[in-house]
């Protein structure tokens, strides 16, 4: 029926629809360095990771940028891991009931600034750049 609420919370497959649909929306040239970033839904952050970044609350993350920015990257580079940007759904739902922005639009927003930080911007330059841009 039209207008009738979703009787679950979306899932991993929604959210990397929806972070897909985001990466889709990155303009060139910075869209042609996105290629190679594996794109992960998971749950939550491990503890390991949690513990690294110094977070007690695991709904206080809701994505995270693993790998080298691009400016650190270099042609003998070979081995490693992909670069990778984690969501994490229960913590993305938490912040989506909260705020009431849309979940497409928290989504967004939380894939372009972990795209920031693969060009190796830091959140105060992505901060100063949102208030710029608002």
């Amino acid at each position: 029926m039209r207008g009738q609420a979703p009787s679950h919370a979306p899932d991993a497959a929604m959210i990397e629809t929806l972070a897909r649909e985001a990466l889709a929306r990155i303009p060139h040239p910075f869209a042609e360095h996105l290629a190679d970033v594996v794109l992960l839904v998971e749950e939550f952050a491990d503890d390991e990771t949690l513990d690294a970044m110094g977070i007690e609350d695991p709904f206080e993350l809701t994505g995270l940028y693993h790998g080298r920015p691009v400016g650190e990257k270099s042609l003998f580079d070979s081995g490693g891991l992909p670069d990778r940007i984690h969501l994490y759904r229960r913590a993305i739902l938490d912040e989506w009931c909260d705020t009431g922005v849309s979940l497409q639009a928290l989504v967004s927003h939380i894939v372009v600034h972990e795209v920031g930080h693969h060009f190796g911007l830091s959140d105060d330059d992505m901060h100063a750049l949102e208030e710029a841009a608002g």
